[in-house]
C-alpha cells in the first residue's frame, strides 16, 4: 500500500496508535520517500517524525526549483541531493552537515547519511537494511533484559512559576521513588519548564514530541507525569504518544491496591479507584460506544460508556454504604475505649517516615515493615505502658499506627479513606514522626500540617519526634534542634531516645487530658 501525504514529514506522520505496534525490537515496516525545496539537509523534526513512527527509512529529495511549465502550470526542477535516514539501536553523534542549525552535536537514535547520488541511493537494498537494523535492535533488546511484568516508565515533570527548583526536583524524586514502588522501572525523567500547565497536553508541543521520540529511543511503555492530569489531557497524550499515560494520582492508587490487605483496605481502595475512574470512562475507544446488547438496549439504547458508567455508580453506591458501616464499626469500638479511660494517641507522619517501625519497638508488635512508600494501610492498635509523671504510677495508653500522608494527598484517597483518618481526628494526642535524614524533611512537616489543618475536626496535642537521627549530621541535628526546640530526637530501628519519648508522650497525655 502506498499512503500519500501532503506536507512535511512531520505535518504528514501517521499517528501512534494508528501504526503497528510489534515492540521495541521491531520497525513499523513503512519505508517513506518525501521532497524538500532548497534545503540543504533534513530537518531534525523531520528525523524525529521519522523515529516516533519507527519508520524503516526515510528518504529525503533535495529539489531545486527552476520554473513553470507553460501548458500544466506546475514547477519543474531538479534533484539536487539525496539523503537516507534510518533508526540506531544505540544512540549515536549525528555531526554530518553542520551547516544546518536543525541539527545538533548530541546524541540521537538515527543515522543521517551524507549526500548520495541517485545512482547510489536506488542501487541500495533496502530488505537487507531493515533486517540488518532489526537484528540490531533484538540483540539490543536481549541486552536489557527487559522484564515484560514490569512496566519501563518514563517521568515527565512540569515546573511552573508556583514551585521552586527545590520543590520541583523533590517533587521528581518521590514520583521516581512511588514509581519503583509499584513496581515500574524509571528509564529517563524529562522536565519542562512553563508558566502554567498548557491545557491540553500539559507540556508544550514541542516537548511532547520529544516524549514520543524519547518513548521510542528507550522502548519504554508507560509515562508517568508528576501532577494529576485531565482525561482530556490524558487522551491527547495517549494519541501522540502511543502509549499509555498516567498521573501520579494513579500511581498511587495502584499502590495503595497492592498493600491493602485487610477487607476494609481493599474496600477503600476500589471506592477510590471508581470514584477516580468514572470522570475517565471517556475516550477509551470505539468499543466504549457501541450499542449493548439484549432487551432494552436495542435501537437507539444506551451505549456501552453509559451502561459502564451507570454500573460503577451503583457500585460506588454500594461500596459508600459498606465504607459508613466501617465508619460506624470504628466509632462504636473508639467509644469502648473511651469508657474504659484509656488514653489513645494515633502515630501520623509522611509516608516511609517509620511509623510501623517505631510501633514494633515500643509494643512488640507484628506490623510489616519496610523501606517503601505506603508498606501499610491498614491501622494498628496496641497497648503502651507508660509511667505518670505526676503520681509515679503505670498506666497503660493506647498508640495507633495510621496510614502515611503525602504531599497533596489525593482527593479521592482522603474521601474513601475518612474511616481510617478518623483514628486522627478521634485520638487524645498526636505523635508526629517525621525522618529527619530526608532532604526535605521541613517540607513534609509542612504537608503533614496542612492535611491535618484540613480534618473535619480539629486533631488534639500533638508532639514532634524525629526519627532516623543515627543517619544524618551535626548540623542537621542542629538545625532540627533549633527550630523544634520541644521535639523529641529517636532512632526507632537503633532504639535511641526511646525512653525520653516515652516520658514526653506521659506528659502529652496528662495535658491532654488535663489541659489545667
Amino acid at each position: 500500500m502506498i499512503r500519500v501525504g501532503i506536507g512535511t514529514p512531520n505535518q504528514t506522520k501517521i499517528p501512534p496508535l494508528e501504526l503497528p505496534r510489534y515492540g521495541a525490537e521491531r520497525l513499523s515496516g513503512i519505508r517513506c520517500i518525501a521532497t524538500q525545496l532548497n534545503s540543504e539537509t533534513p530537518r531534525k523534526s523531520d528525523l524525529t517524525a521519522m523515529a516516533i513512527q519507527r519508520l524503516d527509512a526515510l528518504v529525503m529529495l533535495s529539489v531545486t526549483e527552476l520554473g513553470f511549465e507553460r501548458r500544466g502550470g506546475g514547477a519543474t526542477g531538479y534533484i539536487k541531493e539525496t539523503y537516507l535516514a534510518h533508526l540506531t539501536a544505540t544512540p549515536q553523534f549525528t555531526g554530518q552537515n553542520p551547516s544546518s542549525e536543525d541539527i545538533s552535536d548530541s546524541p540521537q537514535s538515527w543515522h543521517l547519511s551524507p549526500p548520495l547520488s541517485l545512482d547510489i541511493l536506488t542501487k541500495q537494498d533496502f530488505l537487507d537494511l531493515v533486517e540488518g537494523l532489526e537484528a540490531e535492535f533484538r540483540r539490543e533488546f536481549v541486552a536489557q533484559q527487559v522484564d515484560v511484568d514490569q512496566d519501563r516508565v518514563l517521568i515527565v515533570g512540569l515546573m511552573t512559576d508556583r514551585t521552586t527548583q527545590a520543590e520541583f526536583e523533590n517533587g521528581l524524586a518521590e514520583i521516581a521513588r512511588l514509581v519503583d514502588t509499584a513496581g515500574g522501572e524509571v528509564l529517563q525523567t524529562l522536565r519542562q519548564k512553563r508558566s502554567q500547565p498548557h491545557p491540553q497536553t500539559v507540556v508544550g508541543a514541542g516537548k511532547v514530541q520529544e516524549i514520543a521520540l524519547t518513548v521510542q529511543t528507550l522502548g519504554a511503555n508507560l509515562v508517568v507525569f508528576d501532577r494529576d492530569l485531565s482525561p482530556a489531557q490524558v487522551r491527547n497524550l495517549e494519541a501522540q504518544t502511543g502509549v499509555r499515560v498516567v498521573d501520579r494520582t494513579e500511581v498511587i492508587l495502584d499502590i495503595f491496591a497492592q498493600r491493602a490487605q485487610s477487607r476494609a483496605g481493599k474496600l477503600q481502595v476500589e471506592l477510590a479507584q471508581l470514584e477516580y475512574m468514572l470522570p475517565r470512562l471517556t475516550g477509551r475507544g470505539q468499543a466504549m460506544s457501541r450499542l449493548g446488547g439484549g432487551i432494552g438496549t436495542r435501537g437507539p439504547g444506551e451505549t456501552k460508556l453509559e451502561t459502564e458508567r451507570r454500573a460503577i455508580q451503583r457500585r460506588i453506591a454500594r461500596l459508600q454504604q459498606e465504607v459508613n458501616q466501617l465508619q460506624a464499626h470504628r466509632s462504636r469500638l473508639r467509644q469502648r475505649r473511651q469508657q474504659r479511660d484509656v488514653p489513645t494517641v494515633a502515630v501520623v507522619g509522611y509516608t516511609n517516615a517509620g511509623k510501623s517501625t517505631l510501633l514494633n519497638t515500643l509494643t512488640n508488635a507484628d506490623v510489616y515493615t519496610a523501606d517503601q512508600l505506603f508498606a501499610t494501610l491498614d491501622p494498628t492498635t496496641r497497648r503502651l505502658p507508660i509511667v505518670d509523671e505526676e503520681t509515679g504510677e503505670s498506666v497503660s495508653i493506647l498508640l495507633t499506627d495510621t496510614v502515611g500522608f503525602i504531599h497533596e494527598l489525593p482527593p479521592p484517597l482522603v474521601d474513601a479513606f475518612r474511616a481510617t483518618l478518623e483514628e486522627v481526628t478521634e485520638a487524645d494526642a498526636l505523635l508526629h514522626l517525621v525522618d529527619l535524614s530526608h532532604p526535605a524533611w521541613q517540607s513534609q512537616i509542612r504537608s503533614v500540617m496542612s492535611i491535618l489543618e484540613d480534618m473535619p475536626v480539629t486533631p488534639g496535642p500533638i508532639l514532634i519526634a524525629f526519627n532516623k537521627i543515627d543517619q544524618v549530621g551535626s548540623d542537621t541535628l542542629a538545625l532540627a534542634r533549633e527550630e523544634f526546640p520541644h521535639g523529641v530526637f529517636i532512632s526507632a530501628s537503633q532504639r535511641l531516645g526511646l525512653e525520653t519519648l516515652r516520658q514526653k508522650l506521659a506528659q502529652l497525655i496528662h495535658y491532654a487530658i488535663d489541659p489545667y
